[in-house]
């Protein structure tokens, strides 16, 4: 997979990782961009340099009942305006969706990944947890920690989904226009004190 998310970004083919998938774009980056021996602690707990850590509040030798799980906010960070994804939200400052893990990007690293390039578009509501990658120059380079499926529908698609095959499909500024005002389950109103002011 780490291969599949190289070929994608140094092809500019359309890419769409989803939790892990978007851990592993994150690793490829630090390793072929960056120059860091990356890996995560999922494959190697005393890797040295893990692009991806369990979080903190994660009990090691108690698994039972500890991932993140359930719907989470991710708040757009400031300066993405230009995110693709977040054009398909319809430019809210936030949005809904379900999550299921054990791991994030290491909060150690995300300085050194954006100044070569990797956007962090979305975090959770702290600012803390990495929820959204994107690459600027590409035509559809994300990567979700989120489960868009668990809310996706077959009338009301998420626009993660729908971006992705819309890129795919050469149509994606179309669809962005006429999709951008569509309701869909990770829309909601959302309480103003969970919105970072700026």
């Amino acid at each position: 997979m780490i291969k599949a998310a190289k070929w994608a970004r140094t092809n500019n083919i359309p890419y769409l990782g989803i939790c892990l998938g978007m851990q592993l774009a994150v690793i490829e980056f630090a390793r072929n961009v960056c120059g860091l021996d990356a890996n995560s602690e999922e494959f190697d707990e005393h890797h040295s340099t893990p692009a991806i850590v369990y979080m903190p509040e994660i009990n090691k030798e108690k698994m039972g009942g500890t991932m993140r799980l359930g719907k989470r906010p991710t708040i757009f960070q400031p300066d993405t305006e230009w995110s693709r994804l977040r054009k398909l939200y319809g430019d809210t400052p936030a949005i809904w969706e379900r999550h299921r893990h054990r791991y994030e990007v290491n909060p150690k690293i995300v300085e050194v990944l954006e100044k070569a390039g990797l956007t962090f578009v979305g975090k959770d509501e702290k600012g803390e947890r990495m929820e959204i990658i994107e690459l600027k120059e590409h035509k559809w380079y994300v990567g979700v920690q989120f489960h868009p499926e668990y809310l996706s529908r077959v009338l009301a698609p998420s626009k993660t989904f729908l971006g992705f095959f819309s890129a795919a499909a050469g149509c994606l500024e179309e669809i962005t226009e006429s999709y951008k005002d569509r309701h869909d389950l990770s829309r909601q109103e959302m309480d103003p004190g969970l919105i970072p002011v700026r």
